[in-house]
C-alpha cells in the first residue's frame, strides 16, 4: 500500500469513528430522554450509555439542548442559537421574531421534520413529555427570564401551545389557506397573539 493510500485510509477511519461517536450519542440520548425526560437526562448519563467521554456532547452538539434537538426533535438547528436570535431585538417585536424564526426553520424542510416529530409525540408519551419540557424550559422560559413580566410559566405554556398548534395546522393536517400562505403572512397574523402571551395582560 502506498503512503498516499495509507493516509487516505486513516482519514476515512477518523471520519467513520467520528460518525460512529455521533451516532452512538444520538442513539443513547434518544433512549435516555424517552426514559427520563428532558430535565432528568444528564449529559454524563447519556455519554456513559454511549460509551464516550461527556466532552463529546459539546464537541458534536454544543450541549444538551443541541443533542436533544438532534436525537428526539430531529431539528435542523441549534436551540441555543435560536434563543439568541429570539432575544436579539426589541421586546415588543419578540412575537414576530418567534414566528418568523420557527416558520422559517420548518418551511426550510418542507414541514417534514415537524410532521415526523408530531407522529412520534402521538405514539410515545415519553417523547411528548420531553418535547414539552424542551419547549418550556430550553426555549420559552429562558426567553421570558429576560423579560420583566408576571406569570412566566403560564406565558411560556401559552407560547408553546401556540407554536405546536401552528405547526400541526400548517405541516400535519394542512388546513388551507394557512398551510400555503407565505411566512410573512403567518407572521402578521399570528405574531400579535404570541406577543400578548409574552408581554400583554392575560386576564
Amino acid at each position: 500500500m502506498t503512503r498516499v493510500e495509507q493516509v487516505n485510509q486513516k482519514r476515512r477511519g477518523r471520519r467513520a469513528a467520528g460518525e460512529d461517536t455521533r451516532a452512538a450519542l444520538i442513539a443513547a440520548a434518544r433512549e435516555t430522554f424517552v426514559e427520563k425526560g428532558y430535565d432528568g437526562a444528564t449529559v454524563r448519563a447519556i455519554a456513559a450509555r454511549a460509551g464516550v467521554d461527556a466532552a463529546m456532547v459539546n464537541h458534536w452538539f454544543g450541549g444538551k439542548e443541541g443533542l436533544f434537538a438532534a436525537a428526539v426533535l430531529q431539528l435542523p438547528f441549534d436551540p441555543s442559537e435560536i434563543l439568541k436570535r429570539l432575544l436579539d431585538g426589541p421586546v415588543e417585536q419578540a412575537g414576530e421574531r418567534i414566528i418568523r424564526t420557527f416558520v422559517g426553520v420548518w418551511d426550510a424542510t418542507g414541514g417534514g421534520t415537524f410532521a415526523a416529530l408530531i407522529r412520534s409525540v402521538t405514539s410515545h408519551q415519553e417523547v411528548a413529555n420531553a418535547l414539552r419540557s424542551f419547549f418550556l424550559n430550553a426555549i420559552f422560559k429562558n426567553l421570558l427570564a429576560e423579560i420583566d413580566v408576571d406569570q412566566r410559566e403560564l406565558r411560556a405554556t401559552l407560547c408553546a401551545t401556540q407554536m405546536v398548534g401552528l405547526g400541526i395546522v400548517r405541516y400535519v393536517v394542512h388546513f388551507e389557506p394557512l398551510a400555503s400562505v407565505d411566512p410573512e403572512t403567518v407572521v402578521r397574523a399570528v405574531a400579535p397573539n404570541i406577543q400578548r402571551y409574552l408581554t400583554g395582560p392575560l386576564d
